[in-house]
């Protein structure tokens, strides 16, 4: 049941804020599913997938994607997700837990500024 319940909310908040996989995912597969923190990472992306490709396809019909800007990103970014995906397996699971950690902080200060 908090598997479907924390797929419901990660999918919620992707469609409404395009955000959530990882910032909702993550946390719950490790500390409600108690999966490992490298495995909580890994799945995370396979989870984001179909709720980004869902979001994307109403996004897109209802106008509100830049298709210049997003292609310019998604070069950097299949690049990127390259360089993480690899350093993920060599990172341990402390310093991949500070680094997330940072960067949710990071995120949240940005928003609560902007």
């Amino acid at each position: 049941m908090y598997k479907i319940l924390t797929g419901l909310v990660s999918g919620f908040l992707n469609g409404l804020l395009g955000s959530g996989g990882g910032t909702i995912v993550v946390p719950a597969l490790e500390f409600i599913h108690k999966i490992e923190e490298h495995k909580a990472h890994a799945t995370a992306i396979l989870i984001i997938l179909p709720l980004s490709i869902i979001s994307t396809a109403i996004y897109f019909k209802s106008g509100n994607i830049i298709i210049s800007a997003s292609l310019k990103v998604v070069g950097g970014s299949i690049f990127g997700s390259l360089l993480g995906a690899k350093l993920l397996n060599r990172l341990s699971s402390k310093n991949l837990r500070n680094f997330f950690g940072i960067v949710l902080i990071l995120a949240a200060i940005r928003l609560v500024l902007s």
